[in-house]
């Protein structure tokens, strides 16, 4: 166990080159972003509790009704679907009687996955809220921290996030931390010149155990060590991913929510700032429902998730639930055991604050490959949650929680729940006939595509919301949107592992220089799905089932298994082009005199 003694911030050496702000010279305005939430008040009179505002841009009557619509046009088309008309009959065998009323309920399951979500969104629209920022407290404690796996993070990447940590603002001790899984030289020197305090649980048999709080070779594992060894000396920990480099204000516009003795922790959104391919783009955007609505509308309910990206939690509640928990997505296990507790000082349980205030930038998957691991784990992760953690804590939770986690928890399996039931009902069709419901192509088309149609203008209207800086003013999303529907069938892989209890260990997002090179490898879950789907199409023609209505989600789903292949074919083809047209000039040869 190594760590360097304490350096109070008048203690601090001068780091080897001259500090000079990420963000100073940016083409994005980080400035307006970092203050989405309005300026800092000072807090009212008596007993202080977080008070919070409509978002801006505000339309009380245009949203009411496009919330109420939307639901009543799910519900409507789903009992029109279902209505007992449209059963199947003239069944002439058991079986095929079975296997077509098992289409029906399957149908009617994917409809009310399909109506969660739409409410999930509808009361998100309704609920959100934005906190109203106060000053902090000043005197108190608090310590910065962040991460290091050698040989997996760039040691440049980790130097630029702790440059910028010692530039925080904070009017009270701020002692910044790198918690270093292998000790290496390379990393102490790093923390030596920069006057950062360096810590290491490697070669301490008690905090790297095969599982628990203290598991080896994983992030909680190494962030609870240094809980343990140092924990209750600050008041508060602000923590970022080490690819994650914080605004000089990040403290500042955290901290004064915790003048709320039941705040445990307050959580800013994750934003990507290596912004310049199609993967991280549409990644980014991937992510602008859950930060620019659904943890605002959470602020309603007081229990937002925790982020790991970017947050602050009072040490003391962080350590009355033991740390932070055992999970390969260990801030969404966290906050469920943050929320279903009560801080024993008020008898109150503990809650948690959304901020919009864009205040540390990170780098997103830069590879198709890298995105495939990043959305692998959040889904393991989540799905882990959603069937295990989650019912356990259920009881301990108030309605309106149980309801948001309940909603916000249930999107990665139901999504490849969704998948999976899809693709039953295409292979139940194709290779036998039997129908769920009977009803004209033309309606039914014309039903399904009025209701999406609805849901995605739903979606955009919503987009006036967004807290990323990244994307342009007026910006559909749409990339995002395609980006989750491609991921499906590594949700579908989660799911099925996480059903088998098959464990999967703490796997690092590659960054930087570290970015993996896609291969055709890369979509081996897509292209498995992909050898089904024609093999279900072959059997339509085989067999002459030729519904419009099969045949088109049948096709549709065969063409978002071979979309990421053939972008990234698209851009391999010309990153190839662009090589060969490079010109490449060699000095001239030196002429010698004789």
């Amino acid at each position: 166990m190594l760590w360097t003694p304490a350096y109070h911030r008048s203690h601090v050496p001068p780091v080897s080159e001259p500090s000079v702000s990420p963000f100073a010279e940016s083409n994005y305005d980080y400035d307006t972003a970092s203050q989405y939430a309005g300026v800092a008040e000072q807090p009212p009179e008596g007993e202080y509790r977080v008070r919070y505002r409509r978002l801006p841009r505000w339309r009380p009557v245009r949203t009411t009704a496009l919330t109420l619509l939307m639901p009543a046009l799910a519900v409507g088309f789903l009992v029109w679907l279902l209505l007992p008309s449209h059963w199947p009959n003239n069944l002439h065998s058991p079986l095929l009687t079975v296997v077509s009323y098992s289409m029906v309920v399957s149908i009617a399951m994917l409809e009310i996955i399909r109506l969660l979500n739409i409410v999930t969104l509808c009361l998100a629209t309704v609920l959100a809220r934005d906190p109203i920022p106060v000053v902090p407290e000043g005197g108190t404690r608090v310590a910065f921290v962040t991460t290091i796996v050698p040989n997996k993070e760039p040691l440049t990447m980790v130097e630029r996030t702790l440059r910028a940590a010692v530039q925080l603002e904070h009017d009270g001790v701020l002692d910044v931390w790198l918690l270093d899984e292998g000790c290496e030289p390379s990393v102490r020197s790093l923390c030596t010149d920069l006057g950062v305090h360096h810590f290491s649980r490697k070669d301490v048999p008690e905090w790297n155990l095969e599982s628990g709080p203290h598991r080896a070779k994983t992030k909680h594992g190494n962030l609870n060590a240094w809980l343990d060894a140092h924990g209750a000396e600050y008041d508060y920990v602000v923590g970022v991913d080490p690819d994650h480099v914080p605004m000089p204000i990040m403290c500042e516009r955290l901290l004064g929510y915790f003048r709320d003795p039941d705040v445990a922790f307050v959580v800013g959104p994750q934003v990507y700032g290596n912004y310049n391919n199609f993967v991280t783009k549409s990644a980014e955007s991937q992510q602008y429902l859950f930060h620019s609505l659904l943890q605002r509308a959470a602020n309603y309910t007081r229990s937002p998730m925790l982020v790991g990206t970017n947050y602050a939690v009072r040490t003391t509640a962080l350590r009355e639930v033991g740390g932070f928990q055992d999970s390969i997505t260990e801030d969404m296990a966290t906050s469920l055991a943050i929320h279903s507790a009560e801080n024993p000082r008020t008898g109150m349980r503990w809650r948690s604050v959304y901020t919009p205030d864009v205040l540390a930038v990170g780098e997103g998957p830069a590879s198709w490959t890298d995105y495939f691991v990043q959305q692998s784990r959040w889904s393991r992760g989540t799905d882990d949650a959603f069937l295990h953690r989650f019912w356990s804590a259920a009881r301990r939770l108030s309605f309106r929680e149980f309801r948001h986690y309940f909603l916000l928890l249930s999107f990665y399996p139901l999504t490849a729940f969704a998948w999976m039931l899809g693709i039953f009902n295409l292979a139940i069709y194709f290779l036998t006939g039997a129908g769920g419901v009977v009803v004209p192509a033309s309606l039914w088309l014309m039903f399904y595509f009025d209701v999406a149609v609805c849901q995605v203008g739903v979606y955009m209207w919503n987009r006036r919301h967004n807290v990323s800086p990244h994307e342009l003013e007026g910006s559909s999303g749409v990339s995002g949107m395609l980006l989750s529907v491609l991921a499906s069938p590594i949700y579908c892989s989660s799911l099925i592992a996480t059903l088998r209890g098959k464990q999967q260990g703490f796997t690092v997002t590659p960054k930087g220089d570290t970015a993996t090179r896609d291969s055709l490898g890369t979509f081996q879950h897509h292209l498995r799905w992909a050898g089904v789907l024609l093999v279900l199409l072959g059997a339509s023609v085989w067999r002459g089932h030729d519904h419009v209505s099969m045949r088109f989600w049948a096709l549709s789903s065969l063409a978002f298994c071979l979309v990421p292949v053939a972008i990234w074919r698209i851009a391999e083809s010309r990153r190839t082009v662009e090589h060969e047209h490079e010109v490449v000039f060699e000095p001239e040869a030196s002429l010698e005199v004789v």
